[in-house]
């Protein structure tokens, strides 16, 4: 068993992610820079069916949160990673961290290097502990697909707490930092993700003719929020920038949400309410979320959602065996409920 708990354990060969961990944790001189404005992205739904329940609300369920502030806090990677979406293998035993509240992902895997820093400037109050994660060979382990490819970070949820029917109003927040633009990876697209596990209940027609029958079926789905990097701006000709993506609609469909004009902390929220919809809330800077930071709600790919099980996190790299991905930094999950 390997104890991934130093930046020697990567190898030798990974100067690049060397230099982008030290510019999470170099004086940031460069947060000093005057904020510039955040593009609100509009909603397609009336305002006051839209927000929901804003994350952050009602009962901290002390068994589904990490505050990273344990100096032991390790990672045990347990040998190579799954990939059942890619090549059905599931390789156990799966990852997990030590304190037993997050486990690598038996669909993608779990990203490269996984790390608790100290917090980076401007983090939470009091803060003394973070998490680090990169990825390098996303997708199957010792196979390169020369595209962005996504591995997994799980919190435990559903392991310590149970499936949260969205009748209690389950909800969730999480704190964020991206590092300054020269320390992304080059590739334009997604970055990283936040996202919640839900179920919900679809009805299926088996059989043909006189012989057709319903079946219903337990459906999983995974709505979230993604960091999208453009090396050269909104509009190809100017510096870089980020922009959150939401996923989705009542489509299923991507539609972009506020611009990231400058790196630093994020607070992301998610909350699910009996009607089954799915609120999205994003805020620079690391204040609790207000009504005014909702950016979005839906009924995603037209699922009504039943369960909220979990949050989790993409990490995503070219998975071309050399650069590694955008090290992005988190802080504080929590999961609440209303009831």
């Amino acid at each position: 068993m390997r104890i991934a708990g130093s930046l020697t354990d990567v190898g030798e060969n990974d100067h690049r992610l060397f230099h982008r961990i030290a510019a999470v944790l170099r004086p940031a001189r460069r947060f000093l820079i005057a904020a510039a404005a955040i593009c609100a992205v509009s909603s397609s739904l009336p305002a006051a069916r839209a927000q929901g329940v804003v994350p952050g609300s009602g009962t901290l369920l002390t068994r589904a949160l990490d505050d990273f502030e344990a100096e032991d806090w390790t990672w045990i990677p347990n040998g190579p990673k799954s990939s059942n979406e890619d090549d059905n293998q599931r390789r156990l035993p799966a990852g997990g961290s030590s304190n037993g509240f997050w486990s690598e992902s038996m669909k993608r895997g779990m990203p490269d290097h996984i790390l608790r820093i100290p917090t980076p400037p401007g983090g939470l109050a009091g803060s003394k502990g973070s998490l680090l994660i990169c990825t390098l060979n996303s997708g199957i382990p010792g196979r390169t697909s020369y595209e962005p490819m996504q591995d997994d970070l799980i919190l435990n949820c559903s392991q310590k707490v149970g499936q949260i029917p969205v009748s209690r109003s389950p909800n969730f927040t999480v704190r964020v930092w991206m590092p300054a633009w020269e320390d992304w990876s080059s590739y334009k697209g997604s970055h990283f993700g936040i996202r919640g596990a839900c179920r919900t209940t679809t009805t299926e027609q088996k059989g043909k003719f006189i012989f057709t029958r319903s079946v219903q079926t337990t459906e999983p789905y995974w709505p979230g929020m993604f960091i999208q990097f453009m090396p050269r701006g909104m509009d190809e000709k100017s510096g870089p920038c980020a922009a959150w993506i939401i996923r989705g609609n009542n489509q299923g469909n991507d539609y972009r949400g506020p611009v990231i004009n400058k790196p630093g902390w994020w607070t992301v929220g998610m909350s699910y309410t009996p009607d089954g919809r799915v609120h999205y809330y994003l805020s620079e800077g690391v204040d609790e979320l207000t009504v005014a930071d909702h950016v979005g709600s839906a009924l995603p790919y037209g699922f009504q959602a039943e369960q909220f099980v979990t949050l989790f996190f993409n990490s995503l790299s070219k998975n071309n065996g050399v650069e590694w991905g955008t090290p992005i930094v988190v802080d504080d999950p929590k999961v609440y409920s209303l009831y």
